[in-house]
Formats: structure tokens, sequence, C-alpha cells
């Protein structure tokens, strides 16, 4: 069996770079549906305009790369899935493994802000006996885990797939944190792997087998987060059907034009971060190209969906029936300003919770959004399972 782990480094092709200017500069604008201001009806057109002609005139892919290229990053092959990840050596007495786990629209690189306060918190004013060796993978089909060839991987045999990239890192027991689908893999880690794992840590929940939670579980303080999580799924979910159903036919847009792709992706980025209405108040406009860019450059728009596509059958089923389905110690910090949050009766059925918070700012990207608090929240939490 190959098991090899080598060393990578972004290096994309200038021909890909020149290939994409040019895509830019002959961008077929589309008519905007009436006072669109709002974005209500979608991304915004004087928007995307406005970042198009930053792409082109102002942003800087080779410093941005640079920048990534700043982490030590590698490469592995596991049943025949590349895996890309990141990984940090803790500096610290007794570093803690722990694999953090990003989602979708995002990228491995939306976990930048938070790998350097967990790998040396001396760096950052902490506690070096809080500090962990961190390992960020990007989720096969994302970026440079890539290309998926597979059938059937998404957040449940990803984390079948983290067990066997943790251990050829040298693990048997290991941390887990994630949000968005990364909340699922490391749920799925301290559901079917409970034995392996040290704890858990999420900043999103989500049920993904029994028991749901039902409107007798959200407390008085918790009923609107009821109602928003309504709104979400009547209003807010249709890229989730899309891409569940039928992400090949959108996938050839995607493919093609990157401002169809800007588009798609950074629509949720502002409406789904505590940014209250206005994107760049938390993301930089260079956040914003990255993450597109990462995307692009990588051709994984279709393959990042098949996280949705693939969530049906047997795949989906529980790996036990035992109370509560997550059984590792786990800590969930929600974030007010996310998509949904769900109410503590609940979690405390479906979690081995120990560690319960909800925080008055940040939304749905919180490593970006509240890098500080989160960070905060996974020391305190880990530091009672050391």
């Amino acid at each position: 069996m190959n098991d090899a782990v080598h060393s990578f480094r972004i290096d994309i092709p200038e021909a890909d770079l020149d290939d994409l200017r040019d895509r830019l500069r002959r961008t077929r604008w589309p008519q905007e549906i009436g006072d669109n201001s709002q974005w209500q009806a979608g991304t915004n057109l004087t928007y995307m305009r406005e970042l198009v002609n930053y792409w082109l005139n102002h942003y800087d892919w080779r410093a941005q790369e640079a920048a990534m290229n700043a982490l030590p990053q590698f490469r592995t092959v596991i049943d025949e899935v590349p895996v890309h990840f990141v990984h940090v050596q803790g500096k610290g007495p007794n570093p803690m493994p722990l694999v953090i786990n990003h989602g979708w629209p995002w990228t491995f690189w939306d976990m930048h802000k938070i790998i350097g306060p967990l790998a040396d918190p001396a760096a950052y004013g902490g506690d070096p006996a809080d500090a962990f060796e961190v390992i960020a993978p990007s989720l096969p089909g994302f970026a440079f885990s890539s290309p998926l060839t597979h059938d059937g991987i998404f957040f449940n045999p990803t984390a079948d797939l983290w067990v066997k990239l943790m251990s050829r890192l040298g693990h048997a027991r290991f941390a887990a944190q994630g949000g968005d689908i990364g909340s699922f893999v490391a749920a799925r880690l301290g559901h079917k792997y409970a034995h392996k794992l040290i704890g858990v840590h999420l900043h999103l929940a989500g049920a993904v087998m029994p028991p749901y939670p039902t409107a007798e579980d959200y407390a008085p303080e918790e009923r609107d987060w009821g109602a928003k999580f309504a709104t979400f799924m009547a209003e807010g979910n249709g890229y989730m059907q899309i891409q569940r159903t039928r992400p090949q036919t959108i996938g050839f847009a995607m493919h093609d034009s990157p401002v169809g792709l800007a588009s798609w992706l950074i629509e949720k980025r502002r409406a789904w971060s505590d940014c209250g209405g206005d994107v760049e108040a938390v993301f930089s406009k260079d956040d914003l190209i990255n993450t597109v860019m990462l995307y692009w450059l990588t051709d994984t728009y279709v393959s990042s969906a098949r996280h949705y596509y693939e969530t049906k059958g047997p795949a989906m089923a529980p790996a036990h029936d035992r109370q509560p389905p997550v059984e590792a110690p786990t800590a969930l910090l929600q974030f007010k300003g996310d998509v949904w949050l769900y109410p503590r009766k609940w979690a405390e059925r479906y979690y081995n919770l120990k560690r319960w918070n909800v925080a008055e700012t940040g939304g749905h990207f919180a490593p970006m959004e509240q890098p500080e608090r989160l960070v905060k929240d996974i020391r305190e939490f880990y530091r009672t399972l050391r």
C-alpha cells in the first residue's frame, strides 16, 4: 500500500491566470431584476462589476499564493482519494493533535486565521500548554484534494478517510473541530469513532440522524431560532436543492464562467455571515476572490457539490443506535448570526454535550469572522480533556 505523504506547494501556471483574465474581460453581463440593491433577487450587478474591476486591475494572485504557501502543505492518497492538508506542528509541552474541518463554500484557506493561534499559543499571547498539532485538510473534491473520481464521497466517508489520515500521521487518538460540512465530518468522527476521539468541537449544529429537533425542544429564549431555521429552509436553501439533485447541470456554467462562479459563492458569503448586508464588513475583496480562485483554478465546483449530491442511500445510515448518537465529549459554540441555531435541549440528547455557548456576534464563517472567539472556546474546551 502506498501511504507516502509528499510536501506540496501551490504553483498555478501563468497560462491559467492569462485565461482567467481573458474570461473576466469578456464577461457577458446579465440584466438585473428590478431594484436588487438589497440582493433580494440574488447577487447585485453593480457590486459584481466593481469586484471584477478590482479582480482584473488590483488583485494579485501571486501575492496570495505566496501567503498560502507560507503554511506547510502536503498531499497524500487514501483509498485512491487525493488528500491535501496543512500540517503545523504545535509549540508547547504536549501539543494535542487536532483536525479542523472547513465547509462549503469554503476552502482550507478559511482556516488560516486560527491555525497559528492554535499551534503556537504563546506567539499570540496564550499559554503554550494549550498548543495543538493542527491538521487542516481540504475536503475531498475541494481545491487541491482533487481530482475526485470516486462515487459516494461526502461527510460520512470523509470521516473514515480522516481516521486513516491521522493514523498515517502517527495519531491513534485525536481531537476534531468543524463548521458547516466540517461539523458533520467532526460529528461523524465522534459518532462512529468515539473511541479514537479526544473530543469534538463544533460551531454549527446539524442533525443527520435521529433524534431530530422538535418545536418543543426550543426554550422560550430560543424560539426565534426555530423561526430562523424555517425561514432559511423556505427561502435560503435553493442552492442545497440544486446541489443535492442536479449539480452537473449548473456545473457547466460554474466551470465556464469565473464571474458566474463568483456570483454563486459570494452571495453565500453575504447571506450567511454576520455582515449586516455589507459583505466587505467581514471579508475583503481579496478574501472573496481567494475563495473563488481556489475553486476556479482547481476545477472543483462540481466535485465540491458532490458532498450534497451523495448524501443518500445506505452511506447515510448511523453506525450504531447507542445514545447519544455522538458519544465523544462535545462542545457546541453557536454564533447568533449563523443561518440556523439548534436548541440546547436537543443538543443534550444528540451529543455527549460537555460545553455549550452562544456568541452574540459572528456568523457561519466563524474561523474568518470571529477567529479569536473561536480559538478561545476551542482552547478552553480541550483544556478539560488534556
